[in-house]
């Protein structure tokens, strides 16, 4: 999944106010994508092209045990809600973010062929939804649309912020389904995901900025910055 891994940080925050903001939750979404395509760059973590590996992409995500283990994952999970709670000293806050963390490993699970592991060794998990696109674009579309809905019925604010979120990922979710498959692995198309992702980060904290929680009292309302 691309976009689909966001749609557990606008759940969060439209489930409750005392959730981090939602740029903080975009980063605490696509955390361990972030993570392995710097070990990538590293020479850490591994990929390959392998045309036809699944039917919707080429990539052999073939040892990243850091990053998309389990018990990988909810390390990152940890250490991020640490962070969270750190900053903005609330445990629920702290919670809700390491959650939309360790949502990504079940995602994952679902879309990818079996390339997943629990802690790194030789038994692989994956329900390999990548593998039946109708299937897994519809998927895509409805959780991220439903819980966009979510998340502006439980927000009040200016409608363009999040409209303008909307729209840019289903852009850059359409490039990724639609657009021709790589043929290199290299830096610039590392570091156009990583742009991808720092765009639509940057976008959330903007719409994050603009809209409040229904249970607080208005835009006035004192909240930290995270």
């Amino acid at each position: 999944m691309f976009i689909g891994h966001f749609a557990p940080a606008l759940a969060a925050r439209a489930i409750t106010s005392e959730a981090p903001k939602l740029g903080t939750l975009f980063i605490a979404a696509q955390l361990v994508d972030w993570a392995f395509f710097i070990l990538f760059l590293g020479g850490v973590e591994q990929m390959r092209l392998v045309p036809g590996i699944t039917a919707m992409n080429p990539f052999d995500f073939y040892h990243y045990p850091i990053t998309h283990s389990l018990v990988g994952t909810l390390v990152f999970a940890a250490v991020f809600g640490l962070l969270v709670a750190m900053r903005m000293r609330n445990s629920i806050a702290a919670t809700w973010a390491a959650i939309v963390v360790a949502s990504h490993w079940m995602l994952d699970w679902i879309s990818h062929r079996p390339d997943l592991t629990l802690a790194g060794g030789e038994e692989t998990f994956g329900l390999g939804l990548w593998n039946h696109p109708l299937a897994a674009i519809g998927a895509e579309l409805a959780i991220v649309g439903l819980a966009f809905w979510a998340y502006m019925a439980r927000t009040k604010g200016p409608i363009v912020p999040p409209i303008v979120l909307l729209g840019t990922m289903l852009v850059f979710q359409a490039i990724n389904w639609f657009g021709p498959e790589p043929t290199d692995l290299g830096a610039p198309f590392i570091l156009l995901a990583l742009f991808a992702f720092a765009v639509l980060t940057a976008i959330a904290f903007w719409v994050g900025s603009t809209r409040w929680h229904r249970n607080e009292l208005g835009l006035g309302v004192a909240s930290p910055p995270i």
